[in-house]
């Protein structure tokens, strides 16, 4: 018996698509049906990838032309399974921070480069233009923040917070502070794997009375790891800004910084790179500029992964004995350097705005598998 391509077609018409309210000719599941002699191909696409779905799928086509076409009609089907793409956003199952509005990631992927300089003087930056600012020192193995706010001595204090206790960070030139630091001798090694670092990290997120903050900065250790994992599955990352040095061998590890932030299981943005170390100015040389670590090597990255070049800091002794003392740069008046870490603030903040208002609140990551700036208060 010669089939008919109709004949074929009229009787898929009584099979429901799978997941459609419509037959499988009307919803386009059928894409194909060649027909010669008493033999039919049908092919057909589903959403379903399951095995079951695909049998079920095979065996009803071919019952439906057996009873309604032909009984002894020779039929092969082919079953292409077609899972719709899941649409782009950050906003991704997880659990919200009340109180902070908005928590940035100061990462890097190599050591070495500023990370946390940076992050201490856009602390205090931000505290002088009028927000209310958190730092957790997310550094476990290498914690700086107590030195540079000049609070190695000082110690979290118990408060009750709605019947429970909780920590009430350390606060110095406006800025919220809590650190592993505050919990260990100055000579003590923290030798700790990742599942007691990452502990101690939720305690320090969890357990600790913030209140209300503009602006959470996140401290994060160098490289791409399991401290690195930890905090984004806890916390919902707003953005994430990277911090290098010119040179060639700090660009590639921030390339891998950005790619981290970048991947489709974690999704955070990227508001920009800082270029710390940018030039060195002597002082008796105030006009010249010596680039001694290479030139406008993180603009070029920057350019290159589509992502503003959010300021460069210059390579200034001031800087490295402010930290020391623990007094921030950026808290002298009337300096360059002062004026450099207001720039690169307000860049910052006003890249957190366009992100608020470009894209969805992102929220705490789930990992399933072991794979001038109107928003600136005067």
């Amino acid at each position: 018996m010669k089939l008919d391509k109709q004949n074929i077609l009229k009787a898929l018409e009584t099979i429901t698509a799978p997941g459609e309210g419509q037959n499988m000719v009307e919803s386009g599941a059928v894409t194909n049906v060649v027909t010669f002699a008493d033999e039919v191909i049908v092919d057909i696409t589903i959403t379903n990838p399951s095995l079951q779905a695909k049998k079920k799928t095979e065996v009803e086509i071919m019952q439906t032309i057996h009873k309604l076409v032909y009984e002894k009609a020779k039929i092969k089907v082919n079953v292409k399974v077609d899972t719709p793409a899941k649409p782009a956003t950050n906003a991704i199952k997880g659990k919200e921070i009340p109180g902070i509005k908005n928590i940035i990631a100061v990462a890097s992927g190599k050591g070495g480069v500023g990370k946390s300089t940076v992050t201490a003087n856009l602390a205090v930056t931000l505290s002088k233009m009028g927000f209310n600012v958190g730092i957790l020192d997310a550094d476990i193995y290498g914690p700086s923040m107590p030195i540079m706010f000049d609070v190695e001595l000082e110690r979290p204090l118990a408060v009750n917070v709605d019947g429970k206790s909780k920590m009430r960070p350390v606060e110095n030139y406006g800025v919220k502070i809590l650190s592993i630091g505050f919990f260990t001798k100055p000579d003590q090694a923290v030798v700790w794997r990742g599942p007691m670092a990452a502990k101690a990290l939720n305690q320090m997120i969890f357990d600790a009375a913030w209140g209300e903050l503009d602006f959470m900065l996140i401290d994060l250790p160098p490289g791409t790891g399991d401290i690195h994992l930890s905090i984004m599955q806890s916390l919902p990352i707003t953005g994430a800004v990277i911090v290098s040095t010119p040179q060639n061998v700090a660009l590639a590890d921030a390339k891998k910084g950005v790619a981290m932030f970048q991947q489709e299981s974690i999704n955070v943005p990227v508001l920009g790179i800082i270029e710390n170390m940018a030039y060195f100015t002597p002082e008796e040389l105030p006009d010249h500029k010596y680039y001694i670590f290479g030139k406008e090597g993180a603009k070029n990255l920057a350019e290159d992964i589509n992502v503003r070049l959010l300021g460069e800091i210059p390579l200034v002794q001031s800087i490295r004995e402010a930290g020391d003392i623990g007094r921030p740069a950026a808290l002298q008046t009337a300096t360059p350097l002062e004026k450099a870490f207001e720039e690169l603030t307000r860049n910052v903040v006003e890249e957190v705005v366009k992100r608020n208002d470009n894209l969805p609140p992102t929220e705490a990551i789930k990992i399933t598998t072991m794979a001038g700036c109107s928003a600136v208060k005067k």
